[in-house]
């Protein structure tokens, strides 16, 4: 079928590097979704804001694939398939990471996702029968301290209890929604592997949001956009989602979903940097959370914590 993988020439970049430096873009342009979201939710509802994030996004992907592949090709891919990855994965995993913010606080829900690289691993340890080394669990640990502090967070503000268990949750489904991206779609593109399972993220959103307006409950207000919400909206939906997870969908299969992990630990620095171009002062802490963790990238990435088994 004219939508399945070519193989691609790697002549001036290898596999690994060509990999991270696509997670951390992904991440980086991730990152611009946190302040247009933050000016958003001034006048948006939680779901509806969610619900039509999601919509453009599909809509973006789509029209990206129909002229990449054809039309004709569109009805061949395996949307029921890429219905449930997406809406388990990615769309249970957003949901959950909300409701994680709304019983705790952001910090609470920060730290929660700083967590993914644990699930990550124990996902390849189980199933992709990944050979763990003293090396490369010296590396998680080190991404997962990098990560603490890069939040910059006072552990006084951690709040335990059902919301934090919550998310959780809500990590592990998004290093389950990864990870299965790439391994149940080994035949797509990419682009298509994104395609699919965003059309899920957005069919669950709708249906919340549908159950939502049924049963009257908040969150689903819908205000009449002026002209710089329907750029922040854009940045939101086509930057910090569709693009973004195009990349990180093809970062995570060329370097693997544990190595991809480690990445996403660096978005509150890439977010000072973003707030840092709009007048914000430079946080050494987060820099230095930052430092930690690309060293804990390199080191898992090295011969010696990839080759040898743990002893």
């Amino acid at each position: 079928m004219v939508y399945t993988v070519t193989q691609e020439k790697q002549k001036h970049w290898s596999p690994g590097l060509s990999g991270n430096l696509q997670c951390m873009a992904a991440v980086g342009i991730f990152a611009f979704g946190f302040p247009a979201a933050e000016k958003l939710l001034e006048t948006w509802g939680i779901i509806s804001l969610i619900m039509i994030r999601n919509g453009l996004a599909l809509a973006l992907l789509l029209g990206l694939l129909a002229r990449a592949q054809g039309m004709n090709n569109l009805l061949r891919l395996p949307w029921m398939q890429g219905f449930w990855v997406g809406a388990i994965g990615f769309g249970i995993g957003s949901l959950l990471l909300l409701v994680t913010q709304y019983l705790t606080n952001a910090v609470t829900a920060a730290l929660a996702a700083a967590t993914m690289p644990v699930f990550a691993v124990v996902l390849e340890v189980i199933l992709d029968k990944r050979q763990l080394t003293k090396r490369f669990l010296g590396a998680v640990a080190l991404v997962l301290a990098g990560g603490f502090v890069a939040t910059n967070a006072e552990l006084g503000n951690l709040r335990f209890g059902w919301g934090l268990l919550l998310g959780l949750l809500a990590t592990s489904f998004f290093a389950w929604g990864s990870r299965a991206t790439v391994k149940h779609f080994p035949n797509l593109t990419p682009l298509a592997r994104t395609t699919v399972t965003t059309g899920g993220m957005f069919g669950f959103c709708a249906i919340a949001f549908g159950a939502a307006l049924v049963f009257k409950m908040p969150a689903t207000h819908v205000p009449a956009p002026e002209a710089f919400d329907i750029v922040l909206l854009l940045i939101y939906a086509w930057g910090a989602l569709a693009i973004s997870q195009l990349l990180w969908i093809k970062g995570v299969g060329q370097i693997g979903i544990a190595v991809a992990s480690f990445h996403l630990n660096a978005t509150p620095f890439y977010v000072m940097l973003i707030l840092l171009m709009f007048g914000n002062d430079w946080n050494w802490v987060q820099a230095a959370g930052a430092f930690i963790l690309a060293l804990g990238v390199i080191i898992a990435q090295s011969n010696q914590a990839t080759d040898r088994s743990l002893s």
